[in-house]
């Protein structure tokens, strides 16, 4: 099938080109380093006029650490509407027959909550901190049903937990959470620094490997017509990690032989965040995900392989 990854230069869309190029697909690539700017809806119906794929996937978004999706809150809900809005927009009028995929990052589902459940996303508010990103996510499935009601366009939602692996920013301020840890950890290893973690160590997160997320899509792919995937689902274990065992694995994978402080005044967060799996299995029940070690290792390899950073 012919499939255009939005964001295919980025993070989790350099495993997605590479897990549908194995599985056969001809995959387009856009991004603004390939002249794209989706926030300008002349360039997003140019884009998807000129190659006309039959698979949108949708990995493009601005985000980045928490203190970028506060200190930067008006920008980040305006660009990412503004490029949701138009891709639906150019979809609609150039695509009608296309489909969408698209991840929803598990920021979009209420703050209160230790376990997520795809009926609960609407449950409650979004905790203030993720207010900006995670609304925009949570704005991604009204589109989809407004679109689909109005004009028939097809979207395949996959709710995700907090993502890692390679190809992510060095940059603690923009890359995503285990995945700045792994290259602050690889920093202090090269210059010798001590490590300083915040709170306890104690609550437990869910963590899904890139090549996984890819991996899930292809599987999609591979069964377009079921109609099954018209409904929201985790790609979801129901299991996670505590931050000080996480934080071990990091250690372990890159040979950090320095001091690790924990400073307890610093607040722990919710207790324990992870992803309900029921649905998820019914779907993919043999579905094998990468052990979190492997994982942590080949990130940890990917961010000594790119330092100085």
């Amino acid at each position: 099938m012919r499939v255009l990854v939005l964001g295919g230069h980025g993070f989790a869309g350099r495993s997605v080109v590479t897990a549908l190029q194995a599985a056969g697909h001809d995959v387009t690539v856009a991004s603004r380093r390939d002249g794209l700017d989706l926030t300008s809806l002349d360039q997003t119906l140019a884009w998807f006029t000129a190659t006309k794929p039959e698979i949108v996937v949708n990995c493009a978004a601005l985000v980045g650490s928490l203190h970028f999706v506060t200190e930067r809150a008006a920008e980040v809900i305006d660009t990412n509407l503004r490029m949701l809005t138009n891709i639906y927009r150019a979809l609609a009028e150039r695509l009608p027959g296309a489909v969408l995929v698209q991840p929803v990052a598990n920021c979009a589902f209420p703050g209160e909550l230790t376990l997520y459940r795809e009926q609960d996303l609407w449950s409650g508010p979004i905790h203030r901190s993720v207010l900006s990103y995670g609304s925009t996510r949570r704005m991604m499935t009204v589109l989809a049903d407004c679109y689909a009601m109005q004009h028939g366009v097809r979207t395949i939602t996959l709710y995700t937990p907090n993502m890692y692996g390679p190809f992510d920013s060095p940059d603690p301020n923009k890359a995503h959470a285990l995945n700045a840890l792994c290259a602050r950890v690889v920093k202090a290893g090269v210059t010798g620094a001590d490590i300083t973690a915040w709170g306890t160590g104690a609550p437990v997160r869910e963590w899904l490997y890139a090549g996984d997320f890819a991996r899930v899509i292809a599987a999609v792919l591979a069964n377009l017509t079921d109609p099954r995937w018209d409904t929201p689902f985790n790609i979801g274990q129901k299991d996670g990690l505590s931050i000080a065992a996480l934080l071990e694995l990091v250690i372990v994978a890159s040979g950090y032989r320095g001091t690790v402080q924990w400073d307890t005044d610093k607040p722990d967060g919710a207790p324990r965040k992870v992803m309900d799996n029921a649905l998820f299995r019914t779907l993919l029940p043999d579905f094998a995900f990468t052990p979190l070690a492997d994982g942590v290792a080949a990130t940890v390899a990917w961010y000594r392989a790119i330092y100085p950073y």
